[in-house]
């Protein structure tokens, strides 16, 4: 049997919370509005990302934060994908209702507001904290980007998403693409985040051939293929 901890424990390691809202909000990807008292007032930086517990034990699946509702609200976007483990079977099976237990908002990949410009780079598991850094960018920030997508009914609806470059899926990949990229422009700060070895491939790139500073380009590798535990 899967290991399980008494209730009153879970209750002060994690955040408890309500399904409150479940529909698509892309192909594969379905928007979850979780609601509760407790997550009132939380510090909620864009970017960052919130651990779940599914399949009714200690596994546990980190999603980025669509949106959140100071008045005590997080929305999450769970992408369905070939070969689902337990947490995209959560994300496509959890209804209105169900009660859900997260951790605290996490992570160091977040927006840098101060930057005087914006680049993002990314795939479906990226797209969910790209939205919600874009959405917090004021009108007239200095974006662009490119984002791969299985098809184009996968792309999320964010704010500036016209001024990205979107790609296709077996069409031009993302490191041919980053080689378009003029120089590293001053001020700038690039977030390049999903499958492992592509977030790794793109950074040097930018790095060696594009002359941007390592520490401007912050990475979020949000998973691995064969690997278990990363979705």
């Amino acid at each position: 049997m899967p290991p399980t901890l008494p209730a009153p424990v879970l209750d002060l390691l994690m955040l408890r919370g309500t399904v409150t809202e479940a529909e698509p909000i892309a192909a594969r990807m379905r928007r979850l509005r979780i609601e509760d008292d407790s997550l009132a007032g939380l510090t909620v930086r864009p970017g960052q990302q919130v651990r779940v517990l599914v399949a009714g034990s200690l596994t546990r699946r980190t999603y980025s934060i669509w949106r959140y509702d100071p008045s005590g609200a997080v929305e999450l976007c769970v992408l369905d994908h070939n070969g689902a483990g337990p947490g995209a079977r959560w994300g496509r099976e959890v209804e209105v209702g169900e009660r859900v237990r997260l951790g605290r908002p996490e992570g160091s990949f977040t927006l840098r507001p101060e930057a005087a410009q914006h680049v993002f780079v990314g795939e479906e598991t990226a797209s969910v904290a790209f939205g919600s850094m874009l959405a917090a960018l004021p009108a007239g920030t200095r974006i662009s980007g490119w984002v791969e997508t299985e098809s184009p009914a996968d792309r999320l609806p964010f704010p500036h998403a016209d001024r990205l470059n979107w790609l296709t899926r077996g069409a031009t990949s993302l490191p041919e693409a980053i080689r378009l990229l003029p120089p590293a422009p001053d001020g700038g700060i690039a977030y390049v985040a999903g499958e492992a070895r592509t977030v790794q491939q793109v950074k040097q790139l930018l790095v060696r051939e594009a002359g941007w500073d390592r520490r401007a380009v912050l990475t979020k590798p949000f998973w691995t293929p064969g690997k278990r535990g990363l979705e």
